[in-house]
């Protein structure tokens, strides 16, 4: 191959050729193919209220390499009942049931509410332990690691019946429990929003009042605001909603 080359000519051949067989095997700088894919879901949630549960989540914005996610085409949501210790098996073929695929471009089965996710599942039994398993895709279809998410459906309370009167330093809301409450109750939350405007609505009691009494000093004259109150107990070890009470509305009044 190199015979007619000059000196000149074959050391630089030379020194080509090893510089190319150098870089043939080199790694350093490669992407790993593991850091292409989503990150996994950092926030998977299983909360009842009422008698459904709402899954909820957030979606990544990195991939597994801490890279802006720019391809995410999804979610897969699996469900599985929790088994007795000698019987349960996580990882059988079987174990877990696909309960909604959601595809970002039409995404069917889910609300979505500044980049939160919440899946509403109705088809649950009293005193079964549900596992729930969440996997993010790529439009080239790569998965990302699980996400976990267990809790164990009970018994919820009922309703209570809310009252509202429009006072001129705010809303003062009052109801009545359902009866038939143990001594397992917590509290109680209180939730409102603006009028029907459904995004606005938020929980105004980051832990449950006690008592059947709450008085809304936040409000902004001339808004008419709607209020929602559930009952909170202690169950399995965690706190549960029961079912929401009935709508009620107030605004703050002028001074008499």
């Amino acid at each position: 191959m190199l015979n007619g080359i000059n000196a000149m000519g074959r050391l630089f051949v030379l020194t080509l050729l090893l510089t190319l067989l150098a870089a043939c095997g080199r790694k350093g700088g490669l992407v790993p193919p593991d850091s292409l894919v989503p990150a996994a879901v950092t926030n998977l949630r299983a909360e009842q209220k009422g008698e459904q549960f709402y899954v909820t989540w957030s979606a990544p914005s990195s991939d597994a390499g801490g890279k802006r996610l720019k391809d995410l085409a999804g979610f897969r949501l699996f469900r599985r009942e929790v088994l007795p210790p000698e019987e349960d098996c996580e990882t059988c073929p079987t174990a877990y049931q696909l309960v909604q695929d959601v595809d970002l471009e039409y995404p069917k089965g889910v609300q979505v509410y500044n980049n939160l996710y919440i899946f509403t599942d109705a088809s649950l039994k009293n005193g079964t332990t549900y596992q729930y398993k969440l996997i993010a895709y790529n439009k080239e279809g790569a998965e990302s690691a699980p996400s976990r998410a267990r809790s164990k459906k009970v018994a919820s309370p009922a309703a209570p019946r809310l009252t509202a009167t429009s006072t001129p330093t705010g809303v003062t809301l009052e109801w009545q429990p359902a009866p038939g409450a143990g001594t397992d109750r917590a509290g109680f939350n209180v939730y409102r929003r603006r009028g029907s405007d459904i995004a606005t609505l938020a929980l105004l009691t980051p832990q449950p009042v006690k008592g059947n009494r709450y008085e809304d000093l936040h409000v902004d004259f001339g808004v008419t605001y709607t209020y929602m109150v559930r009952e909170v107990v202690s169950a399995a070890g965690q706190l549960v909603e029961g079912a929401i009470s009935n709508e009620a509305t107030g605004g703050q009044a002028l001074p008499e």
